[in-house]
């Protein structure tokens, strides 16, 4: 498992295997399979990112900014794959086989914060900013002159041209800019749990493993999104198992993706 600092990471670049949407659905199935084996760990990391949704919901309908809710809602799952890493960790774990302690799994995330994982929370972090900026940007531009107090009405983005407009840009901006960021992460952040490898080769190999296999990743994209969609509609309840199952399968994704390491 990576932890290491410094100039110690390796930049040389993973290899990656072929694969296929069969290898899709059984890391799906293997990620429901480690769920029900450690649902103590599933439910712990995915209630946190429930409870993180639900703030933010009660937060939006506190300042009375409803028309918040859905790009808010779409880079949410930005952040997913951080509240992830747990569930990496306890899916490694189980295949080989070491003992699922809580110190141990929690030091071991803790851990993370002197390698490369903060370099690519930084650029996730970056990468929202960018979106909720194009957000505002978008409703500023489509809905500028409106009166203010449209702002405050959610039913504005299904009742007028304008509303209709700017969910029909913001999601194409929003699938852009999602889809961007699954392609430099899905593997990256695995890859560095596991490895002592630089996060700039990490991101690179994510979306090489992409280009390299565009259907099956696809297909990983689209589970992933409909799946958390439709884990957010319940007042975000849904993401409590969502997220581990996702989670878990990620990691075996990431397996069946990325060759194993050659150690000379």
């Amino acid at each position: 498992m990576s932890v290491t600092t410094g100039e110690a990471v390796s930049h040389k670049r993973p290899q990656i295997r072929q694969i296929t949407t069969s290898d899709v659905h059984a890391a799906l199935l293997q990620g429901w399979a480690d769920f029900r084996a450690a649902p103590n760990f599933g439910l712990f990391f995915g209630g946190i990112y429930a409870i993180a949704g639900i703030f933010i919901l009660l937060q939006l309908m506190a300042w009375n900014q409803p028309l918040w809710i859905i790009p808010l809602a779409c880079a949410f799952p930005i952040i997913g794959p951080f509240v992830a890493l747990g569930l990496y960790e306890v899916s490694r774990r189980r295949e080989e086989n070491i003992p699922l302690v809580w110190g141990e799994v929690l030091s071991a995330l803790w851990g993370q914060r002197n390698g490369q994982m903060p370099f690519m929370a930084f650029i996730v972090l970056a990468a929202f900013m960018v979106w909720i900026w194009f957000a505002r940007l978008l409703v500023a531009v489509i809905l500028g002159r409106m009166s203010f107090a449209v702002y405050s009405d959610f039913n504005i983005l299904f009742t007028t041209g304008s509303g209709l407009t700017l969910l029909f840009f913001g999601t194409l901006v929003g699938f852009i800019i999602a889809f961007c960021i699954f392609s430099f992460t899905v593997m990256a952040l695995p890859l560095l749990l596991d490895r002592d490898i630089d996060f700039v080769t990490a991101m690179i190999t994510s979306v090489d493993t992409v280009k390299a296999n565009p259907r099956p990743m696809l297909t990983w994209a689209w589970i992933v999104a409909a799946t958390l969609i439709i884990a957010m509609i319940p007042f975000f309840l849904g993401l409590i198992i969502a997220l581990p199952v996702l989670g878990h399968g990620t990691w075996h994704l990431y397996r069946k993706a990325i060759a194993e390491e050659n150690i000379e």
